[in-house]
């Protein structure tokens, strides 16, 4: 997985651009055809011919369908709005700031892909199991983002634990999903960040 540095400082020439939108469309087209047919019955060539490229292509950018699902284009985003906050902020509250920024910043329709994206990966079976296995990198890359914020070393213990628990929230947090929209999410998760800077008090 790429450091928080090379996701957020990553060039954005002309090409690269390209790229990020015929993947953007593929995903798209992906989740739209899971959502009108169901997850299995979809097929790579079905989703390559909705995005009008071909399956080479698709496999260029996705090795497997289960990819479509689990790739997340806010992280760049996620990771400059965290960098953007104020440096006096800790950790938690600078998530917090960031959080509120890409909710006010964000088209409401990549915030509704999002949440279909996590609706999927939380219920179908083997994008659950793929989803429980990244959950590893997930936790390197909060604590890489942390690490550059505090100046703390990426193995510190307690560094490892917050990003521990930050993905134990969203673990927590995400059923949410399935019973509201997308601003019942942010809101569900931003009181679960709250608990944690309370210390949990049980």
């Amino acid at each position: 997985m790429a450091s928080p540095s090379e996701i957020a400082d990553r060039p954005m020439g002309l090409r690269e651009r390209k790229k990020l939108r015929t993947r953007a469309t593929i995903q798209q087209e992906a989740l739209r055809l899971f959502r009108e047919r169901g997850y299995a019955a979809t097929t790579v060539d079905e989703i390559a011919a909705a995005a009008e490229v071909s399956q080479s292509t698709f496999f260029r950018y996705f090795p497997a369908k289960e990819d479509v699902v689990m790739y997340d284009s806010l992280d760049p985003l996620m990771i400059t709005a965290f960098r953007a906050q104020p440096p006096e902020l800790t950790p938690l509250a600078a998530l917090r700031g960031a959080l509120v920024e890409l909710r006010r910043t964000l088209p409401r329709e990549e915030l509704e892909r999002e949440r279909e994206r996590h609706l999927l990966a939380s219920t179908v079976p083997e994008l659950r199991a793929r989803m429980l296995t990244s959950l590893t990198g997930t936790v390197e890359l909060l604590a890489e983002m942390v690490a550059e914020r505090t100046g703390r070393p990426v193995d510190d213990l307690a560094l490892r634990t917050f990003a521990g628990a930050l993905v134990g929230i969203s673990l927590a947090t995400i059923e949410s999903m399935a019973r509201g929209s997308v601003e019942d999410y942010f809101d569900t998760y931003s009181r679960a960040l709250e608990l944690l800077e309370q210390g949990l008090p049980l």
